[in-house]
């Protein structure tokens, strides 16, 4: 690690966050004509697989899961609303709380994608123990760096 620490101008093979951005675009690539298909961005499949796992969330819940404020997940979720895929509705408890459940049209959905995580499994090329391993150390990364930016 020193090592390229002394490096006065690292290649980008190098930077970690080279590697990591890189990698992101080449599953954005992997994911593009199988979300195509189910008329849903990237975002919107993370959101849909949390209610399909577990369905009546609320927005702050779906933000921690996702690690996304809510002011850059309300226009998502508006966004799956306006498709017919989920319903947003004030707390009746708490009107200061949004509730997120899914109609019966995203309940449907989740039949067409059943197979793609399936799918990225097999593109990665890894055992399921290799991307359950590499899924801990990038957990860990994420919790690392977002921690030393506060």
């Amino acid at each position: 690690m020193n090592e390229l620490r002394e490096k006065k101008d690292p290649a980008l093979g190098d930077l970690l966050c080279f590697s990591i951005y890189s990698a992101e675009h080449a599953f954005t690539q992997l994911y593009r004509p199988q979300l195509a298909e189910l008329g849903l961005t990237y975002p919107q499949y993370l959101v849909m697989t949390l209610l399909w796992d577990r369905d009546d969330r609320t927005v702050r819940d779906l933000g921690g899961a996702l690690h996304l404020q809510s002011n850059t997940l309300t226009p998502l979720l508006k966004r799956l609303e306006a498709l017919g895929h989920v319903s947003r509705s004030r707390d009746l408890n708490d009107e200061r709380v949004v509730r997120i459940r899914l109609t019966d049209k995203g309940k449907a959905l989740k039949t067409g994608a059943a197979d793609i995580p399936n799918c990225i499994g097999h593109a990665t090329g890894m055992s399921p123990e290799e991307l359950r391993s590499a899924i801990k150390l990038i957990d860990r990364l994420r919790h690392n760096v977002s921690r030393a930016t506060l």
